[in-house]
């Protein structure tokens, strides 16, 4: 079985370690442990019934509930199939512009989308320390006829860029796409979306997930939000009923969950600062900060070969680095998961002798 180039693949690793499915603790995919809510499940189990009917071709009471959720008119909002299918169709829309600016590393799917139309993309190397987009422009060449693709917080680095450190670039772009999938981690207070302007800027782009949050990957669920003219054009473009009902009825559900929220981002600030403290004591780790739910963590020794190990003697799943060419076999990835887990992950690495 070929090795994934995305973390959560159960199936592989329960090869790898000759385990069931259900035995793999699972590190590699950034998905809440808290979650799934008990609401989002009630409302499944609700629509049990309707799925006989087809859905709501205009997702109509999910659009309101995301609508009430962010403030805005739910004619800027468009659910889709995963954030990737969204994601799809802003390829395209990116393949009609002279070239896209991905800063690297980054989410590789954007390769996938950006290829299926022929996109032109032009690769900008971010440090991995300081969260910079000044050498895009630095560079000397216009912008005003290229696309601009940004994860924020960052992919695979976990850094937050400021509002005030994207907002320029909206002017001096055609086309602006800021992927905002691990956004909702943060607390309000904390977090530094763009969805408050989307309304002031037709060439803004903001795409969200409802399933690394809410911890519903396998549903399918997020949403774009942008200008009603772009998104009635992308439905013109794909498949009708993209979002299944009992996807639709968990999205509305999720949304009006406060006490979940709350309670995600109470657990969170001190889970992720034990773990990266257990792992940064580990001679030949160094994990590095960052704003969302998973930590990158560089290592002295081969991480695909930690991979291996951690899944053979302990049946714990990891996210290797291989599919980020700037990173390759020298960085891991985790997920912040329930402190026992996170106890176990660092244990695990103990007993497997990482040495400086």
């Amino acid at each position: 079985m070929r090795q994934p180039r995305h973390g959560g693949n159960l199936a592989w690793a329960a090869a790898v370690a000759g385990c069931p499915l259900d035995a793999i603790l699972d590190f590699s995919a950034s998905i809440n442990p808290l979650g799934p809510p008990n609401s989002t499940l009630a409302a499944i189990q609700s629509e049990l019934g309707n799925i006989r009917h087809y859905p709501d071709p205009n997702y109509g009471e999910l659009r309101q509930a995301l609508a009430r959720f962010h403030k805005l008119p739910s004619e800027w909002i468009m659910p889709g199939n995963g954030s990737a299918e969204l994601l799809t169709w802003t390829a395209r829309e990116l393949s009609q512009v002279a070239a896209t600016i991905l800063v690297t590393p980054t989410f590789g799917d954007y390769y996938r989308a950006l290829g299926a139309f022929n996109a032109k993309v032009l690769e900008f190397p971010m440090s991995l320390i300081n969260s910079d987009l000044s050498l895009i422009v630095d560079k000397g060449f216009t912008t005003n006829d290229k696309g601009l693709l940004l994860n924020n917080p960052h992919n695979p680095t976990g850094k937050l860029l400021t509002r005030d450190a994207i907002l320029p670039y909206i002017k001096e772009f055609d086309l602006v796409v800021v992927d905002e999938a691990f956004m909702d981690f943060l607390h309000p207070s904390e977090e530094q979306s763009l969805i408050d302007v989307v309304q002031e800027y037709p060439n803004l782009v903001i795409l969200r997930s409802l399933t690394k949050f809410y911890s519903l990957p396998g549903l399918r669920l997020g949403y774009a939000i942008t200008h009603p003219q772009r998104l009635q054009k992308w439905e013109s473009w794909r498949d009708p009923w993209t979002v299944n009902s009992l996807a639709a009825a968990a999205g509305v559900a999720a949304v009006e969950d406060k006490e979940f929220q709350q309670q995600t981002w109470e657990w969170l600030p001190k889970a992720k600062k034990d773990l990266f403290e257990g792992l940064a004591d580990i001679p030949g780790l160094q994990p590095l900060k960052g704003a969302a739910n998973f930590l990158l963590v560089e290592s002295k020794h081969s991480t695909s070969d930690l991979q291996q190990k951690l899944l053979q003697h302990h049946q714990i799943l990891i996210r290797d680095c291989l599919s980020f060419a700037e990173l390759g076999d020298s960085y891991f990835r985790v997920a912040v998961r329930l402190e026992e887990e996170n106890q176990r992950l660092v244990e695990a690495i103990r007993e497997l002798g990482i040495r400086s």
